[in-house]
């Protein structure tokens, strides 16, 4: 079950709104537990049992280690041996079958193993999971006691598909005492219906263009319409991503939660340094938490700091998929932030903007072509496109057809991925207060009609973030 889906919208959310409110308030998250756990399982109903697992299995260790924390030996073998078990189911299911698959390549062996559904969500979840297990092993935290509170954390649907990436430390006051307003729940609405239709109305439709290009061979493709692409596929990651996001904190605030925001108008960065503060901004702020900062982030030096650089980008990039064009990806960035590090940023800094914004999109873009296409030559291959390499021309009538039949969907996305239909929505509250309380309600409801007719009619609504 997706949120942009109409057994979600008009069946499993009111539903759960209704039960939510009308249990008493000590009951609430033992509702919103039990509903997240239907919601998981409904997609998958055998691995339901893999969360509850997860949940139990540290919410115990998380109890043992407060228990013994003046015994350190038996509070950090503890510690271990919870973030083993949750990096093996990880490891298990995500990656079993990429590291069998390179054994049987490099080494001539046939070692035979199923194709491994990948459980939706486990990478969100076991992130938070350990940084449960961290933040209690370093006494960040008081750990819980409640196991429906934790389990309401580690299961929560709003944002356990596509994140952001929840820690507990920042959740865990909201855990015990939450009060939602009308105007809080109105706030939670109006931001998860403007979600919806930038994954809706922008991401699928810009989405079928990439799409047709994309299934084009790369020797039939001009440069316009490699570069039409993989504008296509720019937009359509930052707005099914970002629209999700979105999606999940509206409905965190319609339960009274407040989770962070995770994109902040990335695409007009004028660095990579920027755009990863801007992007995915949950996962960045774990890994650097978690990860960089544990390994000695920047006080040792700058060769540690670029070793240190180094290991998180390669996480990062193995965090989103079992396949070498992730991690090759991640270290692409890794490089670019590297050299940002020594001088490049500097440079930059004394340049005018469009300099750094044109080098931030080129780079992006051409990460993308080396995110999407899992076989390395393919994406090889369209980077040439892009270049002019290899190609069937500069322009053609195909792709002189695309341009034209998608320019004003090309220019909707590129003002909707930039702070000015924000800065003018807050220009017109400001100064047209009460007209807005009555336009703004109005605009929502179109929005979410439109929507729910697409939906209604399409075929064509993928999430690109489940296979993560």
């Amino acid at each position: 079950m997706v949120f942009s889906s109409l057994i979600f919208l008009y069946l499993f959310l009111p539903l759960v709104l209704l039960l939510y409110f009308v249990s008493p308030k000590g009951c609430r998250n033992a509702v919103l537990f039990i509903a997240s756990l239907f919601f998981y399982a409904w997609g998958e109903p055998v691995y339901v049992g893999i969360m509850i697992f997860s949940t139990l299995f540290d919410y115990i260790n998380g109890l043992l280690i407060d228990r013994y924390r003046c015994r350190k030996a038996i509070a950090r073998i503890v510690f271990l041996g919870s973030i083993l078990v949750n990096l093996g189911i990880l490891g298990f299911f995500k990656y079993a079958n990429f590291i069998v698959d390179n054994i049987n390549q490099w080494f001539g062996f046939h070692i035979g193993m199923n194709e491994l559904p990948l459980p939706i969500g486990i990478s969100f979840y076991t992130f938070q999971t350990m940084s449960y297990m961290v933040d209690v092993y370093r006494n960040r935290v008081p750990v819980q006691k409640n196991p429906i509170d934790f389990g309401a954390y580690i299961a929560m649907f709003p944002q356990l598909v596509a994140g952001p990436i929840v820690k507990y430390e920042d959740i865990a006051g909201q855990l015990k005492s939450r009060k939602v307003t009308l105007d809080r729940f109105g706030e939670g609405a109006e931001l998860f219906i403007r979600g919806l239709a930038k994954k809706v109305l922008l991401a699928n439709n810009i989405g079928l263009l990439w799409a047709g290009i994309k299934a084009t061979p790369p020797s039939e493709l001009t440069v316009l319409s490699a570069w039409l692409g993989i504008t296509a596929f720019t937009f359509q990651i930052y707005f099914d991503f970002s629209g999700y996001s979105d999606m999940a904190r509206g409905l965190g605030k319609m339960f009274g939660f407040d989770f962070m925001k995770n994109f902040n108008y990335p695409y007009i960065s004028r660095s990579i340094t920027e755009f990863w503060r801007r992007w995915h901004i949950s996962l960045g702020s774990w890994f650097r938490e978690y990860v960089y900062i544990p390994l000695g982030g920047n006080r040792k030096g700058l060769g540690i700091q670029l070793r240190n650089i180094a290991v998180v980008w390669f996480l990062t990039g193995l965090w989103h998929g079992a396949s070498w064009n992730f991690i090759l990806w991640g270290l692409y960035f890794g490089v670019f932030v590297s050299l940002e590090k020594l001088h490049l940023l500097n440079w930059l800094n004394r340049r005018p903007a469009f300099i750094g914004h044109v080098y931030t999109l080129g780079i992006v873009m051409i990460g993308w072509a080396i995110f999407e296409f899992e076989n390395l030559s393919t994406a090889l291959s369209f980077i040439q496109n892009l270049f002019g390499i290899n190609t069937a021309g500069v322009m053609d009538t195909t792709a002189l057809y695309y341009l034209s039949t998608n320019v004003w969907l090309l220019a909707a996305c590129a003002v909707f991925a930039t702070p000015l239909p924000q800065r003018a929505l807050t220009y017109i509250r400001g100064r047209f207060a009460k007209m807005h309380t009555v336009v703004m309600p109005m605009i929502c409801g179109l929005l979410l009609f439109v929507s729910t007719a697409y939906l209604v009619n399409e075929t064509y609504n993928p999430f690109l973030y489940f296979r993560f």
